[in-house]
């Protein structure tokens, strides 16, 4: 079954991170995606773009409304993902703990949705 983890934290709390430990926690979720891949269980991960590089699309009677961010007030923002091949949930949770995010903020764990008809099904 696929999992989404979702890695949060504090953007200006990881900002005040030295560079060379952020750098390490970098290698280190490559070195894991790596070990996933070697079980097959990865799929796909990455961090993303700071916050205020989003953008939020809503469709509200059929006209859209886009909004810059940053647009939520938080104190953790979504700062990358791991889509990976997990058993279970208790499995997918013991994968989300070995996410060096997890030590600074929280990994959100959810289990996706199976459907047919999409590409790559």
């Amino acid at each position: 079954m696929k999992y989404l983890l979702l890695v949060h934290h504090n953007e200006d709390m990881f900002n005040k991170i030295p560079e060379g430990k952020r750098k390490d926690m970098l290698e280190e979720s490559i070195q894991l995606c790596h070990q996933l891949a070697d079980k097959g269980q990865y799929i796909h991960a990455s961090p993303l773009q700071p916050e205020n590089t989003g953008t939020v699309v809503q469709v509200r009677e059929g006209k859209a409304i886009v909004t810059d961010g940053p647009f939520m007030e938080t104190k953790e923002q979504l700062a990358g993902y791991f889509l990976i091949d997990a058993e279970n949930q208790e499995e997918a949770i013991k994968i989300a703990e070995r996410v060096p995010g997890a030590r600074i903020g929280t990994v959100e764990v959810r289990p996706a949705i199976k459907i047919s008809g999409l590409p790559n099904e």
